[in-house]
């Protein structure tokens, strides 16, 4: 399916990530930072899954008959572990060679994901009982619009994840001066001024019909690595469900 035009979709940012598409799943190419927080990523996800949907931590599949909706996939760096999890899951992403990779890497890994190159607010999906999308409000034009597709595409007993870096001094230096000076991450992947603070981003949650019920920071140290944390000054996670 081809992606209709979009007033969230920055062609610009669409084209910067298609292009790093091939080595996406390469865990020490241009998505290794991506790789080193997935595993703190999912830890959240798995306990707002258990906590909303009242599941026990030692099942495979909490997700089994559920339907998840992961905006923003890249190349299925999150939906694969959501299929594993036992969800049906959709993926949307605005570059088609993400979606390409994405669709090349599930096959052999006998999982069925529904990919789409397609903006949220085109996508006419709803009922899911799981909407994450991670690292992308920084990216999109129009993140009132964004919100409010997620909030469309969610059942009304559903759950929502989100996460993305705050506007701060301390982001600003790490993620863009820092990252991106020395390799980490790949330049022009971040604009500062395209950050959203947790207050910004839960006015903008409210203002769709949705709730806060949690926020975690994820803070990063040489040696450690990701985790979870009270400071969000770096990034952060939120846990949203329909007001």
């Amino acid at each position: 399916m081809t992606k209709a035009s979009s007033s969230t979709i920055n062609p610009g940012e669409a084209a910067h990530f298609g292009a790093l598409a091939a080595d996406w799943w390469d865990p020490k190419g241009s998505s290794a930072m991506l790789h080193r927080l997935n595993p703190v990523r999912l830890r959240y996800i798995r306990d707002a899954i258990d906590l909303q949907f009242h599941r026990d931590s030692s099942l495979l599949k909490p997700l089994a008959g559920k339907k998840a909706l992961d905006v923003g996939c890249g190349a299925g760096l999150l939906c694969e572990p959501l299929a594993r999890l036992g969800a049906l899951v959709t993926g949307l992403d605005a570059a088609p060679e993400n979606i390409a990779v994405a669709r090349a890497h599930a096959g052999p890994q006998g999982l069925d994901i529904e990919y789409r190159n397609q903006a949220i607010e085109d996508f006419d999906g709803t009922g899911f009982d799981l909407v994450t999308s991670l690292e992308v409000l920084e990216h999109v034009d129009d993140p009132r619009a964004f919100v409010a597709g997620l909030a469309n595409a969610m059942a009304d007993d559903g759950l929502m994840v989100v996460s993305t870096p705050n506007r701060t001094a301390l982001s600003k230096f790490l993620l863009v001066e820092l990252a991106e000076r020395t390799g980490q991450i790949p330049r022009g992947t971040h604009h500062h001024e395209q950050f959203i603070t947790p207050e910004e981003l839960e006015k903008l949650l409210n203002d769709a019909g949705l709730q806060v019920i949690d926020t975690r920071g994820l803070s990063y140290g040489p040696a450690s690595g990701f985790a979870l944390s009270d400071n969000l000054a770096l990034n952060y996670l939120m846990t949203v469900v329909k007001a």
